[in-house]
């Protein structure tokens, strides 16, 4: 309820214009850039879901991601000089998020623990007869990303939640495809190691 009135009080600020809708996010934030601020409302409103989802799935908290969601486009509209017309914007966006991400982690070291939040994030209705067995692998596997170091995390929601391509992973890291493409394979595997033990632990408890 908070972030739809925020959501709400952010795109009144800047109201959107049906003639814009076509124009790419690069057009866009240059257009912000150059100070035609109200265009934001168009960026925020094709990015917040997807920005609220990365950061849902790396904080296991709504009102922390909520938060971060709004930090991000204060953000842009704070650093709009520095964008460049050749950067790619849903790059230099994520940058921002990261960003955003690791200030987060530095001021709540005392936060809920990430197993605790996941475990009490809901997931899609899903049909009765299998509720409870799609509930257990969605938990399990909200654990076993837990385990996983923040870089691998990262990596895999970025790539595997939030549909980056590879090469755009490389640009916001600042590495080789290659190296990208070798991380996720590795997380994807210490993932599936985790998963694997986590179950096996499970099935045990319930022998």
């Amino acid at each position: 309820m908070l972030f739809a009135l925020r959501r709400y009080h952010f795109c009144n600020l800047f109201p959107k214009l049906e003639s814009l809708l076509t124009m790419n996010d690069n057009q866009l934030m240059e257009d912000v850039r150059d100070g035609r601020v109200e265009k934001l409302a168009i960026l925020f409103e094709r990015h917040h879901v997807a920005l609220f989802n990365f950061f849902l799935r790396l904080t296991g908290s709504r009102p922390a991601s909520e938060d971060l969601v709004q930090d991000v486009f204060i953000r842009i509209l704070k650093y709009r000089s520095t964008y460049k017309g050749e950067d790619r914007y849903t790059v230099w966006m994520y940058k921002i998020a990261r960003n955003a991400h690791i200030d987060f982690l530095r001021k709540r070291k005392d936060a809920v623990s990430l197993d605790e939040q996941f475990e009490e994030t809901p997931s899609p209705e899903p049909a009765p007869e299998d509720r409870a067995v799609r509930e257990q692998e969605g938990a399990l596997l909200a654990r076993a990303l837990t385990r996983l170091s923040p870089k691998k995390q990262e990596i895999l929601v970025l790539s595997r939640y939030q549909n980056l391509k590879y090469r755009e992973i490389a640009e916001l890291l600042d590495c080789p495809v290659g190296t990208v493409k070798g991380l996720i394979h590795r997380a994807i595997e210490e993932l599936g190691d985790i998963y694997t033990k986590l179950s096996s632990e499970v099935c045990r408890h319930e022998v």
